[in-house]
């Protein structure tokens, strides 16, 4: 049996053929919800970041040979429980980069509406330059914005970038935004002396993992700092956020920064590939299906760009395939009832990303920037 996040997609067109496939709520995945039947049919286990892989969970399923996660961090998983037992484990690094790079442009782009301000006069500090943090910096670049990066292993490795420290960033970005992974030495890397000490104005994007910013001394830092703006998709203790956090970030979302159909398509092709490569292999597997061949639902529709685009446009473009700013205030509503964390993480499994949005310019240079910055562009 193949037990799987039942917000997985695609889950029928690369498994059906080959096992059974039993569907749960990603929290339900867990001894106390699972019967024992279950547990000791499953050989395969999907999930993302909500479902703790723990031990005790791993010691529960005898036929366990794989487990896969379609997400890139992999602090849920209890790696050397499953080493352990010689299990082959996944991951799905890359596969909601392009949907977290989207988000972090959207967010800025909404921020600076509501200031009134050029986002083009911003500085911006990336923490943390893997697959997201790159999604984002590709499309800063490509609007020729100020971008400084920190992230100490690939600057030790040698990678290009205009590097920082943290507390040389803090004090000089006017904009933040977290892409680093949960694990020891991020966990509250953003903590009360380092919020403290962010530039007057500052905008703070996390669209990382909750425990990197400290929740509680942010709310504490924001009391004292009204002129700091917040934008948090993700929280510590989810589902249940700091309520007093969510009442002082101007955008707040519940964990679906990296949510898209692409990107979640994206994370299932990834593990049917690792499976397939591994000596867990459900028999024969055929070759992963592309991206074009399991999208089944409709691009959106076309747009013309009337005009130079600015960062107006730019912002009606983006709110064309996700409206930002429409999500937060679904949240707010949805986070004072049971379940409405969850709930709204679910209701975002339709959202686009900017490839499913054609634009059509005469602008030469418009066009060159929409595409650097991932939308379909006609002349």
């Amino acid at each position: 049996m193949l037990l799987a996040d039942e917000n997985m997609a695609c889950l029928e067109p690369l498994f059906a053929d080959l096992t059974p496939i039993h569907t749960r709520p990603g929290r339900a995945i867990s001894l106390d919800q699972l019967d024992d039947a279950t547990l000791k049919q499953v050989h395969t286990l999907l999930v993302r970041s909500v479902t703790p892989v723990n031990a005790a969970l791993i010691a529960a399923m005898p036929s366990l040979r794989f487990v896969g996660t379609a997400t890139i961090g992999t602090d849920h998983l209890d790696i050397e429980a499953l080493e352990s037992r010689g299990i082959h484990w996944a991951s799905a690094p890359g596969c909601n980069a392009e949907a977290v790079g989207e988000y972090v442009l959207t967010a800025l782009l909404e921020l600076a509406e509501r200031d009134g301000v050029a986002l083009q006069d911003r500085t911006i500090g990336l923490v943390g330059l893997g697959n997201t943090g790159s999604a984002v910096a590709r499309r800063l670049a490509a609007l020729g914005l100020t971008v400084w990066h920190c992230d100490p292993p690939k600057q030790a490795a040698g990678a290009s970038g205009n590097w920082l420290t943290l507390d040389a960033m803090l004090g000089c970005c006017d904009v933040i935004s977290c892409h680093v992974p949960n694990q020891t030495d991020t966990f509250h890397l953003l903590d009360h002396k380092r919020l403290a000490a962010l530039k007057p104005g500052s905008w703070l994007v996390n669209a990382s993992r909750g425990e990197v910013v400290d929740n509680a001394a942010l709310v504490a830092v924001k009391a004292a700092r009204p002129d700091l703006r917040l934008v948090m998709d993700v929280w510590e203790g989810e589902p249940e956020p700091l309520a007093a956090l969510v009442d002082c970030s101007d955008i707040a979302t519940a964990h679906i920064a990296g949510y898209s159909v692409e990107g979640k398509i994206r994370g299932t092709q990834m593990l049917h590939q690792a499976l397939a490569q591994s000596p867990a292999a459900l028999e024969a597997m055929p070759a992963t299906p592309s991206l074009a061949q399991l999208l089944e639902v409709p691009r959106l529709p076309p747009v013309t760009l009337d005009g130079p685009l600015d960062q107006a446009s730019l912002l009606g473009l983006c709110r064309r395939v996700y409206d930002l700013a429409e999500e937060d205030r679904r949240f707010r509503q949805a986070i004072t009832e049971p379940g409405g964390f969850d709930a709204r993480r679910k209701a975002n499994l339709a959202r686009r990303e900017f490839s499913a949005l054609t634009v059509q310019t005469t602008d030469t240079r418009a066009a060159t920037t929409l595409a650097a910055l991932g939308f379909d562009t006609k002349e």
